[in-house]
């Protein structure tokens, strides 16, 4: 996560682990083997984790927690992670690209759906469509044509598109949420 994956050779995994490359190829064939084992670990862990989720008190304090550990999650990512899955490891993005469209998606549309209950989102939303378009925007902030890794910072990246959306989603009570949890006093 720290430095890309196609950067750290076989030989670094083994250092890390303190054992010999021929003890890591006993139990994994080849490097393609260990990043779908690590994804597919990864995602399992994350599935069973609601800690982003936990306690919050509304849909929106909901999404602040996300982003605040999407910012700690971010801050020790390589920007070439998901390039390098997708390019050099095409089923453990599959993994992840099923993931994002199962779990991530329904997480997503959850909160929609709390948030409308709450009134704190607009209650005309489309759902599916907002859904993926959220999706959409993580996959965008991850895209170096658009946004190049040495102009922008994933975690501003981020912040910027969530509340982004937030507003456009948001009734006024939850605008007026937004702006505390932001510490922002605005003009109406």
């Amino acid at each position: 996560m720290r430095n890309g994956i196609r950067s750290v050779s076989m030989d670094d995994i083994a250092n890390h682990l303190a054992m010999s490359k021929k003890t890591l190829y006993k139990w994994f064939s080849n490097k393609d083997e260990i990043v779908h084992t690590s994804i597919q670990q990864h995602l399992i862990e994350e599935a069973s984790c609601e800690a982003p989720f936990g306690d919050a008190a509304n849909a929106l304090e909901e999404m602040f927690q996300l982003m605040q550990w999407h910012r700690q999650f971010l801050s020790d990512l390589h920007p070439s992670i998901f390039y390098d899955l997708q390019k050099y490891h095409p089923q453990a993005w599959a993994l992840f690209e099923e993931h994002k469209k199962t779990f991530m998606l329904q997480k997503v549309i959850d909160n929609l759906k709390r948030g409308m209950a709450e009134g704190v989102y607009r209650p005309d939303l489309d759902l599916d469509v907002l859904g993926r378009l959220r999706l959409a925007e993580i996959d965008l902030c991850f895209n170096s044509d658009i946004f190049p890794h040495r102009q922008f910072e994933l975690i501003q990246l981020h912040t910027v598109c969530l509340e982004h959306f937030l507003l456009g989603i948001s009734s006024l009570k939850g605008h007026r949420l937004i702006n505390q949890y932001r510490q922002v006093t605005e003009a109406e």
